[in-house]
């Protein structure tokens, strides 16, 4: 057996016992020496000048680096904080203009954002996962769907798959950045991973299905209650999106706290509801399970994201009360309804006629119970009183009256590689 004693060409020598480490300028001179000896020494090669320029550049490059070294500054913007290099204490945190340093996760202080970030993790699911075989001869026979059963399908693909994106966009390019608690942060870099883990489902779906990519796609662009709802996310990222925007004052404060309820409380707590329902009670017929399956675990991933918005949002409201005015809470209202209007005229373009044991007008009933939910969640006042949920076999799934106690329990039952039942 060869061993690396057999290419060892020079004798062996004893160990020599360790001896005290020179001091850094000794190190410095005998750097320096050696370089200086190297250069006299070194047999130059043809062609000379060029053999001479190499070391002269290696060395003067390596003096740059040092000098830098040397002067770096080892508390870069620590000026900027109150606390300095202190050690954080858990009252100093702020869900937004926290000045104490970011990098610091722990202590915690908010335990329901590291939960959550957890019990994301625990949910993990990757869409190849999930068998498309029936989904796809189902889309394939002529017989296999109605003609408004087909339009629910490429409708709820064309809106979420731009959904999901405008979502992630605003977490990475614009709400992250002003969100100042590090296990809050923490979470929002798993939904960011999550939103694009459904981006990838619903091109996944596209592609098993053989549709046109580009129509799906640019659906956002080109279906007026698809585009309407798209424009008004939209319309709600642009100001905190932008690079000179800092929260600070109650006028910025407040508009990161309106893209908040923009986001959570109506693209991804209303917007989302009537496609979803629709793709739902499909599989529960029976029909394109794949692709029911995989709006399963976006809702599940999106009940969270839902959850954890609203206890950001009145976090704020809590540590910052004057941003909580009646003007404001009367804008959050308006808000709320528009996004509910918005919905409505989605179903009644989806749904011109009655289908799957559900029609524009009991959808209509299902989203004013719905924006009921989202305003007691606010602590606003309910505009329909009165109204149910129409559809009681989704009380289990996304009945949001349940979702709390579900997420605070301990998530085991739908781990990676669990197939849900139907």
């Amino acid at each position: 057996m060869l061993s690396w004693d057999d290419f060892d060409t020079q004798p062996q020598q004893t160990k020599k016992s360790a001896e005290p480490r020179p001091a850094p300028e000794t190190l410095q001179k005998e750097v320096t020496e050696s370089a200086a000896s190297y250069e006299a020494h070194s047999a130059p090669a043809s062609p000379a000048a060029q053999s001479k320029a190499a070391p002269a550049e290696a060395t003067s490059a390596v003096e740059a680096a040092r000098a830098a070294v040397a002067e770096l500054d080892p508390a870069p913007g620590l000026e900027e904080l109150e606390m300095g290099a202190a050690r954080i204490q858990v009252d100093e945190k702020r869900i937004i203009n926290c000045r104490a340093d970011l990098n610091q996760l722990v202590p915690f202080k908010y335990d329901w954002a590291w939960q959550k970030y957890l019990d994301g993790c625990a949910n993990h699911w990757m869409p190849q996962e999930v068998n498309m075989n029936k989904d796809v001869s189902m889309w394939k026979d002529p017989e296999g769907l109605t003609e408004d059963e087909r339009r629910i399908v490429e409708y709820s693909l064309g809106y979420f798959s731009t959904a999901d994106s405008l979502v992630a966009n605003n977490l990475v390019l614009a709400i992250y950045r002003h969100i100042t608690n590090p296990e809050c942060r923490q979470y929002i870099l798993r939904q960011s991973f999550e939103e694009a883990i459904h981006t990838h489902a619903y091109q996944y779906c596209v592609e098993s299905l053989g549709m046109d990519e580009g129509e799906v796609f640019n659906m956002y662009r080109e279906v007026p209650s698809v585009a309407k709802k798209a424009a008004w996310s939209l319309s709600h990222t642009q100001s905190i999106g932008d690079p000179t925007f800092k929260t600070g004052t109650p006028e910025a404060d407040q508009e990161l706290l309106r893209n908040l309820i923009a986001f959570y409380a109506v693209t991804e707590g209303i917007f989302f509801y009537c496609g979803f329902s629709q793709i739902l009670s499909m599989g529960r017929r029976n029909k394109m399970t794949g692709v029911a399956e995989q709006f399963q675990y976006i809702l599940r991933d999106e009940s969270m994201h839902l959850n954890f918005g609203i206890d950001v949002i009145n976090q704020i409201k809590l540590e910052n009360p004057h941003l909580w005015t009646e003007e404001f809470k009367q804008e959050v209202t308006q808000m709320i309804l528009e996004g509910m209007e918005l919905e409505v005229a989605y179903a009644r373009d989806t749904m011109p006629r009655g289908v799957l044991g559900m029609n524009a007008a009991m959808m209509e009933e299902y989203l004013h119970f719905i924006a009921n939910r989202r305003l007691s969640q606010l602590g606003l006042k309910e505009q329909f009183p009165g109204a149910q949920n129409p559809f009681p076999w989704m009380s289990e799934i996304m009945d949001l009256r349940k979702e709390k106690n579900f997420f605070e329990t301990r998530v085991i039952e739908y781990q990676t590689g669990g197939a849900l039942q139907w």
